[in-house]
């Protein structure tokens, strides 16, 4: 059972990024744009406009897979700001001040940061070509074990 679930794990984290990345996104076109009947937040107001920019550009980047550590991190740190300083001073716990989504939002994007994208990343067409398909899958969280003992094992001329 282990063995199926740990071979299943890139999957899931890949399929939890596109998710994640895709809510994300669509909460930050409702913001941009004012799609989905939310009204749209006047360009360049600070911290509200910034923010649902970030959300937009950050989820479409960690549901393509493209930047994604980077882009988890910016938006980790996009919620915990949002927390801290929208959701936090009305009440201590996130469901008393309604701050579950940005508490969710960014422990599942920080999660994305130590994980890697998993598969289905467009990160993982870039490392392979730049290094002639040597490093596929290293650094990203992805692969099973056996890829990554055969990757670092040395090879003999």
């Amino acid at each position: 059972m282990n063995a199926r679930l740990n071979h299943a794990q890139p999957y899931a984290l890949g399929l939890f990024r596109v998710v994640v990345g895709l809510l994300f996104a669509f909460h930050g076109a409702s913001s941009v744009f004012g799609l989905f009947g939310k009204d749209a937040t006047s360009a360049g107001t600070w911290p509200g406009w910034y923010a649902a920019l970030i959300e937009l550009v950050g989820g479409a980047l960690i549901l393509l897979g493209l930047g994604t550590r980077t882009a988890a991190f910016i938006s980790s740190g996009s919620m915990a700001y949002a927390y801290f300083t929208v959701h936090q001073p009305e009440a201590l716990l996130p469901i008393q001040n309604q701050g579950e989504g940005a508490a969710i939002f960014c422990w599942a994007f920080l999660l994305i940061v130590f994980t890697g994208p998993g598969a289905f990343a467009l990160d993982q067409l870039f490392t392979s070509r730049g290094s002639g398909g040597a490093g596929r899958g290293s650094g990203s969280g992805s692969g099973s074990g056996e890829e990554r003992k055969e990757q670092s094992a040395p090879v003999a001329a």
